[in-house]
């Protein structure tokens, strides 16, 4: 795990984060730790898998248009490139 130092962090900023803490029964790292991952990685962030689902959806494809893309996919090996 990393290690991160924040110099120069205001008092008031400290205090406030130490009552925090407390009142989620953590320490003032751990309450920091989760503020940071609460702002970077948000629940609530998109999913490239979930955006696709979502377009298709909103245009109406059915898993019958699915099955229809996968008969016509190509599905021959693609050749490695020749340097020669």
């Amino acid at each position: 795990m990393a290690i991160l130092t924040v110099r120069n962090l205001p008092d008031d900023v400290h205090r406030a984060l130490r009552v925090r803490a407390a009142q989620h029964g953590r320490s003032t790292e751990a309450e920091v730790r989760e503020i940071l991952a609460a702002v970077v990685k948000p629940q609530k962030r998109v999913r490239m898998g979930e955006a696709l689902a979502a377009i298709g959806r909103k245009i109406g494809l059915t898993n019958e248009d699915f099955a229809e893309f996968e008969n016509v996919r190509d599905k021959t090996p693609a050749k490695p490139l020749s340097f020669d």
